[in-house]
């Protein structure tokens, strides 16, 4: 079972905690941390969802992510998420968007990254493929069907300062 602090709409703790899977009570959020990479030459990381999840599953994202457990800050689970959905480590993030949605606070980060390409490490259950992509090629695919929208949406601030 995880657990994950519940906050309220202006993101301090409400003082509870929610648990994965059931239904947020109306006026709670939780927090999700989501970091777009972006290699030092310009090309981004692209992850596969896994088959199985029940939300696009087989979709492309810009990103990896997840919800913060308890205790956890936005930031801790953007690097912890990063670590474990790619196997990238960094030590630091640029935070470049928050917004929310019914019950969620999104944190988005920028992860500027010098790594080996070819060391990303997928994480069962969660990610199945990748893709680096240059800066044209990444903005063509995210307007196809093959990447989850609502991503794009979330990150389309900062997409409009990098076109």
């Amino acid at each position: 079972m995880e657990l994950w602090d519940a906050y309220r709409e202006d993101s301090t703790l409400a003082g509870c905690n929610l648990v994965r899977g059931e239904v947020i009570p109306d006026g709670l959020f939780h927090l999700v941390s989501e970091i777009i990479v972006r290699h030092k030459d310009g090309m981004f990381l692209l992850t596969q969802r896994d088959l199985k999840k029940p939300n696009s599953p087989g979709l492309y994202v810009a990103s990896a992510g997840g919800s913060a457990v308890v205790g956890e800050s936005p930031y801790d689970a953007a690097i912890r998420e990063l670590r474990e959905e790619t196997g990238v480590e960094t030590p630091k993030l640029e935070q470049i968007y928050r917004c929310m949605s019914k019950d969620t606070i999104y944190y988005g980060y920028l992860c500027k990254t010098n790594c080996d390409k070819d060391s990303i490490m997928l994480q069962e259950g969660e990610t199945i493929s990748y893709l680096w992509l240059t800066k044209e090629e990444f903005f063509k695919f995210i307007e196809s069907d093959m990447y989850m929208q609502s991503y794009k949406e979330r990150m389309s601030e900062y997409l409009n300062i990098i076109r």
